[in-house]
């Protein structure tokens, strides 16, 4: 049997967290994928995220996807963020044949006003997980939410559905 090798489009998001809120975007109505709909801010990994910097070690680059989301978090909504964290994570295979991994974190808000960037999304709102319920959120992220709240009250847990 012979394996099929896929390249994986590998993106990483972030659950900001303001004074008990977070923050989610309304994603611009040209976007192919998802379009319309609410999220959490991120984006992908790319190869010049860190190809061309020094190397942490002999061979390795250290901590490539959280500096990652932190770029992506200030491209596309003008804000700082610190304290990254793991939540979890998702895989895909989209209609166009492409499969991605997903990694959801979270991460405290640090400073900036929410400015967004218009090619990305359309709206923004801090809401209270309650909140979140009235938002068309893509499917699983109000899931994601629900994690993060946990692990704000010291509860750890893993992806299921809410």
């Amino acid at each position: 049997m012979k394996n099929k090798e896929f390249l994986h489009e590998i993106a990483i998001t972030a659950i900001i967290v303001k004074k008990g809120k977070y923050l989610i975007t309304k994603r611009s109505s040209n976007k192919k994928r998802f379009p319309g709909k609410w999220t959490v801010p991120g984006g992908k990994l790319e190869t010049d995220d860190y190809i061309n910097l020094p190397k942490d070690t002999e061979f390795y680059w250290y901590n490539v996807l959280e500096k990652v989301l932190r770029r992506e978090v200030m491209e596309e909504v003008g804000v700082e963020i610190t304290n990254i964290e793991y939540v979890t994570s998702l895989a895909t295979t989209h209609s166009d044949g492409n499969p991605s991994l997903v990694i959801s974190c979270m991460a405290d808000y640090v400073s900036g006003k929410v400015k967004l960037q218009k090619e990305e999304a359309d709206e923004y709102g801090w809401v209270s997980l309650d909140e979140a319920k009235n938002y068309d959120l893509i499917d699983g992220i109000y899931d994601e939410l629900v994690m993060a709240e946990n692990k704000i009250k010291g509860v750890k847990s893993e992806w299921k559905r809410n």
